[in-house]
Order: C-alpha cells, then structure tokens, then sequence
C-alpha cells in the first residue's frame, strides 16, 4: 500500500449491486469529503479492486447480498488488512455470519449523518494505524 499524508482524504471502497443504491453512497461519501476508489457489484471485482498494488484503502461499505453472492470474501480480505468495514443490508442483521457479529450493520436505508458517523470510525482508525 501507499503512504500517504493524514490530510489526505479517506480512500473508501463501495460494494453495491445495486446501482442507485452505490451511487447515492458514493455522493454521500464524497459529500464528506472522502474519495471513492472503486464501486464494485460483485466478489471478484472488489477483490480486485482491494488487491490493486496501487490501491490504499481505509474504509469500505460492504452490502452483504450481492445478487446471492455473500460479501463474505471481501470482508475477509478487507480485515487480512486491517482495513475497516460496514455492512449495508436492506435485511434484517441477525442474519450475518457469527465471525463478523462485531461489524457494525447499516440497513438501507440510512441516511448521511450515519455515514459521517462511520466515516470518522475510518479516520480514527487511519490515525491509529499512522501511529503504529
């Protein structure tokens, strides 16, 4: 991964399949000043996305159903890194896989004051992770 300055905006992952839903994600995040390295609708493009030599992540939002395909891979290689995550459900949370009772859960819809919330958790843990 690449260094970069603390000033820098947050570099955040959106994994989606649904469009607007993405889209709507991605301008909430911009509106908080983050930068959206990638959109992905499925496993192996965001895998891609995260693997990218040239790519620094600090926070991803992960919907857990993806046209039937379980988010679960990304989430591992995402917390492989150290990188923080949400999930995104329109369903009900106590359906998540037990690994990942921990991860906070959003469920659409919400609303951009809780993006901020979570953004800030991104932050801290981008300082944290400067620090160390």
């Amino acid at each position: 991964m690449i260094a970069r300055q603390p000033d820098e905006p947050l570099h955040v992952l959106v994994v989606d399949d649904e469009f607007m839903i993405a889209t709507l994600l991605e301008d909430m995040l911009l509106s908080l000043g983050c930068k959206v390295v990638g959109t992905a609708a499925a496993v192996a493009p965001a895998l891609a996305l995260i693997e990218a030599d040239d790519q620094t992540l600090d926070g991803a939002f992960l919907d857990i159903n993806l046209r039937g395909e379980l988010v679960y891979p990304v989430a591992d290689a995402l917390a492989a890194r150290d990188v923080p995550f949400v999930f995104v459900t329109g369903y009900a949370s106590h359906g998540i896989d037990a690994r990942y009772a921990a991860i906070r859960t959003l469920t659409k819809p919400f609303d951009t004051a809780t993006s901020h919330d979570i953004v800030m958790v991104f932050e801290q843990r981008r300082r944290e992770r400067m620090n160390t």
